[in-house]
């Protein structure tokens, strides 16, 4: 795995907003990169002097890659069907589990669930699959991608200004860099699991009113 996290680091030194959109690309499909090797590197090399990427360059960029992995994935699954991804899907990094769980995901919370995916790990790869089962409107789907994707790379991307600030010789240490991206997003992503929280909560009390509802307005109309 040190091996992968220093190529993969490799191609965004040396490639600048290519090996970044690229590496995003893959992130958002099959391809397990984790988008903490990426956007945060990329960042930090933004700030050195004389750097070809700028900040906002590289949030723009990881945002392209992430919606372009996100639109081959949609357009693959929606092509083959859930038959052929649920037998062949396991040789790819897609167990039948996993697309199972990212299918129950968005039928439950529909197009805001491919939007708060995108800030969530291990489903924010897959959720493509089922929208393109689905067949959800692409413009739709593009829409929730980009939006989320630009939240979730601007945060990495702000973190790992900070962190470039503090630590450049993170850049040295790929495996140094992961753990300190990790523990200085943690407070990130537990609000970010709060919201989604909140927003399931909010979903179910709201389902939970819909059958009563229902009930009362068929008892009003038996009575009239």
């Amino acid at each position: 795995m040190h091996e992968l996290v220093s190529l993969w680091m490799s191609w965004v030194q040396d490639w600048g907003y290519v090996g970044v959109i690229v590496l995003m690309a893959m992130e958002s499909s099959i391809f397990p990169v984790p988008s903490e090797v990426v956007i945060p590197p990329a960042a930090i090399l933004s700030a050195q002097d004389g750097a070809s990427m700028s900040f906002w360059g590289v949030v723009i960029a990881g945002t392209f890659g992430s919606w372009l992995g996100s639109a081959i994935t949609y357009a693959v699954a929606r092509i083959v069907g859930r038959p052929v991804i649920m037998r062949w899907g396991k040789f790819f990094f897609m167990p039948p589990q996993k697309v199972e769980k990212a299918e129950v995901f968005l039928q439950r919370y529909e197009v805001s669930g491919v939007f708060f995916a995108r800030l969530l790990p291990v489903i924010r790869h897959l959720i493509s699959i089922p929208a393109g089962i689905v067949r959800m409107g692409f413009g739709v789907f593009s829409l929730v991608t980009v939006l989320g994707a630009f939240v979730w790379c601007t945060v990495l991307a702000w973190y790992g200004h900070r962190i470039g600030e503090r630590h450049p010789e993170l850049l040295k240490s790929p495996d140094e860099l992961i753990l300190t991206v990790k523990s200085e997003s943690l407070p990130l992503i537990l609000a970010v699991l709060v919201l989604a929280v909140c927003y399931i909560i909010m979903l179910r009390l709201t389902d939970r009113k819909k059958p009563q509802d229902a009930s009362a307005q068929a008892t009003r109309e038996e009575e009239q």
